[in-house]
């Protein structure tokens, strides 16, 4: 069965006269791929899907999009605006009487209120529901990459900072975006899993510890490779160059998948990343060789305090 509804977006590229269409999904929704292909075939258009890794809306599927009028990215809000993009985030519904489960957690009377892309319809039933128990439930939009009132992504807490509150709630599932959260608001910070409905108090010092090591190893590496995606979302040009010029050790390194493999061939000591945030704190372990953010090089070079330890974002221009 399909989580995805097609007969909207069908009209859309009807209105757009689209006869060739690219769909592109991420991991979590790639097993629709077939139902939605078939979809759309009955309905007379020509269907590609891609079937590269997908990591978010900062990862569009170009390569493929360039054999099709339109490309039909899924599960994402956008972070950039196409004339030939089509974004179709996917909803995941919850009751949101499980609020119940933080509210013994929450210590403030006004709170900021935040979740992911699947949940962001939700948070006005959830502020409302918040207010119901006393709680002003702030919640605001972010800049250009978080877009939707209340949404946060893994490389971007801009929604949370806004709020300006002292505690902060994160409603979905994990603990790296609370995690995020906490780093760059300074906030305390309770995370509720509306599957589950677990909640707890986020402590990012552990990430912070592992992080610490990481640099450690980095410290007196005989050089850098500073990494710099060549995907659109992910293409922090002016970043990599602005580190670059912190050392005479740091070379601009050009790639489209951030891989071990790739890393090892090329043979520099330690790398730091300015593509997708996430992937020197969720594939550390991966990586042959120390991998920095960017805040963390800027320490090792003597640009930014150790106290002004930041989580890595990528904010919008």
């Amino acid at each position: 069965m399909s989580l995805i509804p097609v007969s909207d977006l069908i009209l859309r590229l009807r209105e757009r006269g689209a006869q060739r269409v690219a769909l592109q999904f991420p991991a979590g929704l790639a097993r629709q791929a077939p139902q939605v292909a078939a979809a759309l075939r009955d309905a007379g258009l020509e269907v590609i899907v891609s079937g590269d890794p997908c990591y978010g809306a900062c990862d569009l599927a170009l390569d493929t999009l360039a054999y099709a009028d339109v490309l039909v990215h899924f599960g994402h809000a956008p972070v950039e605006e196409r004339p030939d993009v089509i974004y179709e985030p996917v909803r995941f519904d919850f009751d949101v009487d499980v609020l119940s489960r933080a509210l013994p957690m929450l210590r403030a009377r006004r709170i900021g209120l935040v979740t992911t892309v699947q949940h962001v319809h939700l948070v006005g039933a959830m502020a409302a529901y918040l207010g119901e128990h006393g709680i002003e439930a702030v919640v605001v939009p972010g800049d250009g990459r978080t877009p939707l009132p209340g949404q946060v992504l893994g490389c971007n807490f801009a929604a949370a900072r806004a709020t300006g509150a002292d505690e902060i709630l994160f409603v979905g599932t994990g603990v790296f975006h609370p995690i995020g959260i906490q780093l760059a608001t300074k906030a305390r910070v309770v995370a509720l899993d509306p599957v589950t409905g677990e909640a707890q108090e986020v402590d990012a010092s552990r990430l912070v510890r592992r992080r610490a090591a990481v640099m450690a190893k980095a410290q007196d590496a005989a050089n850098f490779g500073i990494i710099v995606s060549t995907k659109s979302g992910q293409h922090r040009i002016g970043l990599a160059k602005r580190l670059v010029a912190l050392s005479d050790r740091a070379v601009l390194v050009m790639m489209r998948e951030v891989s071990p493999g790739e890393m090892l061939d090329l043979g520099f000591a330690a790398y730091v990343n300015t593509a997708c945030p996430r992937l020197a704190y969720d594939d550390q372990i991966r990586f042959p060789v120390p991998v920095l953010t960017p805040p963390e090089f800027e320490i090792l070079c003597g640009a930014r305090a150790w106290d002004d330890y930041t989580i890595d974002e990528y904010l919008a221009p």
